[in-house]
């Protein structure tokens, strides 16, 4: 490459290049072409660098910490420590979660660092982020846990007998109840699906999860759900199927007001409300179940049923990123005795 060109292709503080007007006609079409290819590769995989949905997290917090720099006369960017500092507080006074507010803190970090600007956090020496964060934090474990009541799987059974009917939407329904219990599901992973993503096998059925909440790099991770004896997750999720149809595209679609199958997928929202309508109809506390509650289910039905934490990690591993979420419900419901006990599969009477 000459010297020219060398001197042209300038990168700004953002990784993108800038070329100047000394580039000539020969130079695009020889080595400074595939500069340019190769750095467009570059900005592509950068972009990838993050899932989608955190992606989209982050801009929303971002433009949220902007909004409120404007209403006060601050400036967003570059931001002092003290000003992201004050917006923190002013979060966790609005209620939300701790995990929220560092996931805001994480995004204001991550705008700076694309906009080739040193992190506030990172130029922090008098620790006045780090500190307000630790505050928040220790405050939020001293507070009651909110955290969605687990459903079982005999209350699970009485949703699915509540969601009576051969009606399209009632067919879904249940086969996303009796799935997402089985397989220990959260509700991101349930819209997720997809139609290639089930082989039915004998005795049952590989689900192939491509993404997670713990696994953004799409590494990807088969599960096995038995056809089971009260849940029956199989015969629930083959009546869906003759339903929808075997062409490619989400598992689960949306159905319109008027019943009738739509091609656009689930929201996660709307799993939630569905277990909180059919919750409703057997007499559990709408408020107090959330898509989560499947998850929780299962993990309390394998503890009830005398699983050890190895088992259970077997089934939903590398699903979870260690134990820890596991002993939450386990000493929860029993205390800390439970992973002595010698367990059977709950998932083979599910």
């Amino acid at each position: 490459m000459s010297k020219e060109t060398t001197e042209a292709a300038r990168f700004d503080a953002r990784g993108t290049l800038t070329t100047g007007s000394a580039v000539s006609h020969a130079t695009v079409a020889g080595p400074g072409s595939r500069l340019h290819a190769e750095i467009a590769a570059a900005r592509g995989y950068r972009a990838q660098a993050k899932a989608a949905n955190t992606l989209r997290a982050y801009t929303s917090d971002w433009n949220q910490f902007e909004g409120w720099c404007d209403e006060r006369s601050l400036d967003p960017l570059p931001a002092r420590p003290e000003a992201v500092a004050t917006y923190l507080a002013s979060l966790a006074l609005e209620g939300k979660a701790d995990t929220t507010i560092g996931r805001h803190l994480a995004a204001i970090g991550w705008k700076h660092r694309q906009d080739g600007l040193v992190a506030p956090s990172a130029l922090d020496a008098r620790m006045v982020i780090a500190d307000t964060l630790a505050g928040i934090r220790r405050e939020a474990r001293a507070r009651p846990s909110a955290r969605k009541a687990a459903i079982t799987a005999s209350e699970l059974a009485a949703m699915i007998a509540a969601a009576d009917g051969q009606g399209t939407r009632t067919i879904r329904d249940r086969a996303i109840m009796a799935l997402g219990l089985a397989a220990a599901l959260r509700r991101s992973e349930l819209v997720a699906l997809e139609r290639r993503d089930v082989e039915m096998v004998d005795k049952g059925l590989k689900l192939t999860l491509r993404h997670s909440k713990t696994d953004q790099e799409g590494e990807g991770q088969v599960i096995a759900v038995p056809a089971g004896k009260t849940l029956r997750p199989v015969e629930r999720l083959t009546a869906w199927l003759a339903v929808r149809g075997g062409s490619a595209g989400p598992l689960f679609y949306q159905i319109d007001p008027q019943g009738r199958l739509t091609d656009q997928p689930m929201s996660d929202r709307s799993i939630a409300r569905l277990i909180q309508k059919y919750a409703g109809r057997v007499g559990l506390d709408p408020e107090t179940v959330a898509g989560h509650s499947l998850r929780a289910g299962f993990l309390t039905e394998a503890s009830r049923s005398g699983a050890t934490i190895a088992k259970m990690q077997e089934v939903i591993c590398p699903l979870l990123s260690g134990p820890k979420s596991l002993l939450f419900w386990i000493m929860k419901e029993f205390g800390n005795g439970q992973e002595a006990q010698a367990g059977r599969d709950y998932r083979q009477a599910a």
